[in-house]
């Protein structure tokens, strides 16, 4: 067994590399990839959204999500929309198909969220914690919470 590490980067990659295969396991279950859940999971709000704020979210390079986009397009998961303010850029909204998998999925992923955050009796503090190093990394926070504690680190 390799010693303990106090790498930061080395502890985060190792998190989320576990992190990710759990969550794959269970979208497997339902059919979906990571990949697809993290554009479902954009998408679910309704607002339609950019390639771009999806590739950021999704943490995919651009030719990899007009692929993977134009899969789920055929399968009826997710459809494009030319954006009302600016007709040459394309807006990505959840079709029905894609909001019964995103509901069906979002509810076994949030359990098992639950059930890893109260392992290790969690109550939001990593979530907060993650998004403010991220923002302090220079990025942008990803969650509400994340965002909320970003604006009272700053006020």
């Amino acid at each position: 067994m390799p010693p303990e590490s106090q790498d930061l980067a080395y502890l985060l990659s190792h998190a989320e590399r576990r992190l990710v295969e759990r969550l794959a396991a269970v979208l497997t279950e339902e059919g979906c990839s990571v990949e697809q859940w993290r554009v479902l999971s954009i998408a679910a709000d309704g607002e339609g959204h950019p390639m771009t704020e999806i590739a950021e979210y999704a943490l995919m390079p651009a030719p990899s999500l007009t692929k993977l986009v134009d899969r789920m397009v055929a399968d009826n998961l997710v459809y494009r929309r030319p954006d009302p303010d600016d007709r040459r850029r394309v807006l990505l909204y959840l079709s029905d198909r894609g909001g019964i998998l995103h509901g069906r999925t979002a509810h076994r992923v949030q359990a098992e969220q639950s059930r890893l955050l109260a392992a290790i009796d969690d109550h939001g503090e990593l979530t907060r914690t993650l998004s403010l190093l991220a923002v302090a990394l220079g990025g942008k926070p990803s969650t509400r919470a994340g965002r909320k504690a970003a604006r009272a680190s700053s006020a």
